[in-house]
This record gives structure tokens, sequence and C-alpha cells, in this order.
């Protein structure tokens, strides 16, 4: 079983810290979002639940699921942002660092030449957006209750950042217009709005909050049984190179680069152990949908987003190790 760490425990010298092995079962933690990805391939191919299904699924997830799980996961914790400056700036740089690689793709020498610009515009986002419900499980055994805090605060402030990043290819490449392709996307207009509730001291009533959690978790479960759905294991091996580039990224350069910044703005225990986890989760399960409903090729970017599931499975061991 692979194994992770768990609460830092400090010592004299407060930028020092020592990690203990706590058990934490990786294959285990990820299998719900890989069987939901499974559950949606098998139904959507030996059932009566075909594509006409999936694709009403796909708006109903894309325009309401969606969009009230991001402003629900913003608004719920308030975010200090004095406190984790250091933090947020590597979190900050991390993502940054993983959307000018996935743009710098198609220029690279000897790799632009085998990727198809339309394919990339789709799946650029694969290689620095994150699943924030794996963060948030992970944060909280490796940093106890406090990193629950800390991953709110990069949540809050990189879900807007990712999701332009995520939509600015596939509207320049659409030619459709960036500004209007912004105004109209149900995800950004949800983060920015839960964003300024946060910052503005708003909260979810009491008596709504059990709606907004059973809503949110039907709106995992469905995208990614949509991304199962809309998934064609043919069109990655038509798009290896591109698919092993932005995999890259996300599981094996941004872990590096948080292992750098962390250490460089001199982190401590708890902090480090969260930017190692955000830096290495899978890839978000709404990549798919953002780019089935923007009219890209779903069913490549849905094999990335399975491919990345299976991929976490290393890269938070591999990250965490890092942190050590």
């Amino acid at each position: 079983m692979l194994t992770g760490l768990r609460a830092p425990q400090f010592v004299d010298n407060p930028w020092e810290w020592a990690v203990y092995p706590r058990p934490v079962n990786y294959a285990q933690l990820l299998f719900p979002d890989f069987s939901l990805i499974a559950c949606g391939w098998l139904l959507c191919r030996y059932t009566p639940l075909d594509r006409r299904v999936w694709d009403q699924v796909e708006s109903l997830v894309y325009y309401f699921l969606f969009p009230v799980l991001l402003f629900h996961s913003i608004v719920r914790s308030p975010l200090d942002f004095g406190a984790t400056s250091h933090l947020l700036t590597a979190g900050v740089g991390v993502g940054l660092s993983g959307i000018a690689l996935a743009y710098m793709l198609p220029f690279l020498p000897g790799i632009g030449a085998h990727i198809d610009r339309s394919d990339h515009a789709a799946s650029a986002q694969i290689a620095f957006r994150f699943n924030s419900f794996i963060c948030l499980a992970l944060a909280e055994r490796t940093a106890g209750p406090a990193g629950l805090l800390m991953i709110a605060v990069l949540i809050g402030a990189c879900v807007p950042l990712f999701n332009i990043a995520a939509v600015w290819p596939m509207a320049r490449h659409a030619q459709t217009g960036l500004a209007r392709q912004l105004i109209r996307n149900p995800l950004i207009i949800a983060t920015l709005s839960g964003l300024v509730a946060n910052v503005l001291g708003f909260g979810v009533p009491n008596w709504l909050e059990p709606t907004l959690t059973r809503i949110g978790a039907a709106s995992l479960a469905l995208g990614l049984m949509a991304a199962g759905a809309g998934m064609q294991f043919a069109t990655l091996a038509r798009g290896k190179v591109l698919a092993v580039s932005v995999l890259s990224i996300r599981h094996l350069a941004l872990p590096l680069i948080a292992w750098g910044l962390a250490g460089a703005l001199q982190l401590d225990g708890a902090q480090a152990a969260v930017l190692m986890t955000f830096s290495a989760v899978p890839t978000a399960s709404s990549a798919y949908v953002l780019a089935a409903r923007m009219g890209y090729n779903g069913p490549y970017v849905a094999g990335l987003v399975t491919l990345s599931t299976l991929l976490g499975v290393a890269s938070l061991p591999f990250a965490l190790a890092l942190s050590r």
C-alpha cells in the first residue's frame, strides 16, 4: 500500500519540520472517481442510456450543478489571505507555471508539429486544473484541520484564475471572443461570484447547506459519469504526444516546481504539505464537460481525465515524499 504523510510535527527551529508515515491508500482514495468514470462508459455503451441521455446530463452539470458546487465550495470557509500569503504566492506560482508550460506546447521544437491545435486548446486545462475535492480530503490528512483552511484559500484564489485560463485557448482557437466567452461561462461566473461573496463576508444559511451539499455530490457523480460516457480510447492513440505532454506537466513538472517554491519561500511544514498535495492531485473532472459544451473534442479530454485520475496514485506519494 502506498503511504503518504500525516500532520507535520514542529521542532525547535520553526523552519524545520519532521513528518511521519500515516497510512493513506491513494488507490482507495481515487477509486470512487475512477469507478464513476467506468460506470458512465459502461452505461453509455451497453444500456439504452446512450449519447442522447448523456448530452442532456452534460448540460445539466455544466449550467447548474457545477456552478452551484463551485460557488458553495468557495463561500463555505472564510479566506484569510494575509495569514497564508506565502502559501498563496507559491500556489499561484505553481498554477501560472502549469498554464505557461501548457500554452507553450504547440511552439516547442519537436513537439509542436505533432500536436493538433484544436485538441490542444481543449486539453491544455488538464495540465493545470485540479480536483478540489481530492485536495480537501488530502489536506486534512496531511496538515490536520489547519490544512482545510489553507486549501480553501488556494481554491478560492486559483479556481477563478484556472477557469479563465482553461476557457482562453478554446475561445481564441474558435475566434468567438474571450470576453464574450468569459461573460457567458457559468463556471467562471460562479467562481467569481463565490470569491466576491467570501471576501465581503457573505455566507450560506445553515438551512440551505444540506441542499447545496447534495447538489455538489450530484455534480461530481454525474460529471465523472458523463466523462466516462464520452470517453473514446481511440482518440488518445491519435494524440499521444499531446497526452503525454499535458499529463507530464500535471503529474511530474508541477510537483517539482512546487517543491522548489516551498523551499524558496520557506513554507512551514503544514503549508509545504498542502502545497505539494495541491500540485499533484488529478485534474478537474469538469474539464471534460467544459470542453464538450464549448464544442471541442470531449472524448479526448475525457480520456485524459481518466488517465490523470490513475496517475494520481503515483504522483501524490511522489510529491509528498519530496516535501520530506
